[in-house]
Formats: structure tokens, C-alpha cells, sequence
């Protein structure tokens, strides 16, 4: 965990969600390898060559844009498959419960959390697949907003969704707080908004929030 800023009258958090209210290598891996096979298949090539294309469009961008990594929704637009496409791919191909169960440790702390803050959470998945996740890990309740990717059509970092993630919450940028597990996606763009943010290396370090904010 690394405590970026947290904000003095924190109102509300606004969680990633994979990689950060669970860990699970094999899930994280599958959705992206789930995702280059069906593209491979569209245009009639092996997978090995369709990582190619998708990591050879991200180098490119990354020498381009200052080391900054582009998500694979925003890669398959370089590879003219618009974001519509990509949202409709993970909500066909992507099944949460098939990796998940429900985490009960999670479940007591977002219990303890939502007594102090308002929680929503604010995916690169499209909304479906989001709350699929929540079901499975048990902990939906706890989050009325979900915001994803067919929500404001684009993809963490833009402002957007942030944005609209502390309109919906009905609080003041200052007062919110980012958790994710990536830097560049969840953490940069909301400090520089004027949010706080918490880098956490998975779900262990989600259990430690309610000793350090409450």
C-alpha cells in the first residue's frame, strides 16, 4: 500500500475494482487473454500474432505519450474495433463467478467502510461484468454506483468518469478518495483532479482501510 493523500473531510471512496477488491492472477489473466483470442479469431490470425499487433499498437503509444499505458479497450479502438464493440466482448466472454466466491473478510470491512463513506466503484468493465463481480465476491450491496466502461464510453484514466462518479456521490472532488492498484489508471489522474488516492497491491491491503480511515 502506498498512501498518496487522503483527503481531511473524506466523504466518499471510489474503488477499482480488479486486481483491487480481489486477487486473482488467473481471472486478471484470463480476461485479457479471453479478450486478444476473440480478436485474433475476428481477424483470422493466431492469438500469438494478435498479442503482437495489441502490444506493438501499445509500444507505440507509450514512445508517443510519455510512457502512458493504453488500456486494451482503447488499443482495440487503434485496431478499429470501437469502444461499442469492446463493451459488448467482455459482457459476452467475461464470467466473474466462474473465478470468484464471496470474500467474507471483504464483506466486514466495506460494512465497517459504508457506515463513514459513501462507496462506489468505477470500472474499465462495462457495468454488467462490474456488478457480476460484486455479486460474486458478496459485496454489491455496499455499492449502489457502479460507473463502467459503456457508462461514459471511454476508459480509466480519462476525468469523465471520475467526474461523474462525484456528481452521482453528490460530493465535492476534495472530499473523495481513489483506491486502485494501478498507478497511472486509478491513482494520477484523481490527485490531479484534487481527490486523494491510496495505491493497494490487492484486496489485503483493502482490509487495512477501516484502521487507517476510521
Amino acid at each position: 500500500m502506498k498512501i498518496y493523500k487522503i483527503p481531511p473531510q473524506t466523504k466518499a471512496i471510489i474503488f477499482d475494482i480488479d486486481s483491487t477488491l480481489y486477487s486473482h492472477k488467473e481471472y486478471a489473466l484470463q480476461q485479457n487473454q479471453i479478450q486478444i483470442h476473440h480478436y485474433g479469431q475476428l481477424e483470422g490470425i493466431s492469438d500469438h500474432e494478435a498479442l503482437h499487433r495489441i502490444e506493438a499498437i501499445q509500444r507505440n503509444w507509450a514512445e508517443k505519450h510519455n510512457g502512458e499505458i493504453l488500456s486494451l479497450g482503447n488499443t482495440c479502438v487503434q485496431l478499429g474495433y470501437p469502444i461499442e464493440e469492446s463493451i459488448r466482448w467482455r459482457e459476452a466472454l467475461l464470467e466473474p463467478a466462474d473465478f470468484l466466491v464471496k470474500n467474507h473478510k471483504l464483506v466486514a470491512t466495506l460494512e465497517v467502510l459504508s457506515k463513514k463513506y459513501q462507496l462506489a466503484c468505477l470500472t474499465n468493465n462495462p457495468v454488467l461484468v462490474g456488478r457480476k463481480t460484486l455479486a460474486a465476491l458478496g459485496v454489491e450491496e455496499f455499492f449502489p454506483l457502479v460507473i463502467g466502461l459503456d457508462t461514459c464510453k471511454v476508459s480509466k484514466p480519462h476525468p469523465a468518469p471520475f467526474l461523474l462518479a462525484v456528481e452521482k456521490l453528490g460530493c465535492r472532488v476534495e472530499h473523495c478518495l481513489s483506491v486502485g492498484d494501478r498507478f497511472n489508471i486509478d491513482i494520477e489522474l484523481p490527485l490531479e483532479l484534487g481527490m486523494g488516492g491510496i495505491l493497494v497491491a490487492g484486496v489485503e491491503d483493502v482490509y487495512k482501510l477501516p484502521q487507517l480511515l476510521t
